[in-house]
């Protein structure tokens, strides 16, 4: 059983792969689909664009918002191909942590010259 801990260190290690091969500057979905491809490739389970449904007293917004990627059901991504990273990029993901309860998230900016300088980790 993959602990959470396990799959943010390889879902890091991935998308240092894919910086390292594409550079910063393009499109968030370029890197989406690639990051995609590199996590396949090193066999973890994830979904792209998962709807997170919004509920608010009766009502219900079933595809309000959609998360970038969920790995192995612990991890939410959330990509970024971003001059800077603003607050609202991380309330974005912590938000998304909350409404669908999964521990860990990682806001992944790619236009940065080293992934590293990009990368948030937030955990409930």
């Amino acid at each position: 059983m993959l602990l959470a801990e396990d799959v943010t260190n390889q879902v890091i290690g991935a998308a240092i792969e894919v910086h390292r091969a594409l550079g910063p500057g393009l499109l968030e979905s370029i890197y989406e689909e690639c990051l995609s491809h590199e996590l396949k490739l090193r066999g973890l389970g994830f979904q792209r664009q998962v709807p997170l449904p919004i509920r608010y007293k009766d009502l219900e917004l079933p595809d309000s918002y959609r998360m970038d990627l969920v790995v192995e059901n612990l991890v939410v991504i959330e990509l970024k191909s971003v001059i800077k990273l603003e607050p609202i990029h991380k309330a974005q993901l912590l938000t998304y942590l909350k409404l669908s309860r999964l521990p860990v998230g990682l806001l992944l900016n790619f236009n940065t010259p080293v992934l590293k300088d990009g990368l948030v980790r937030l955990v409930l």
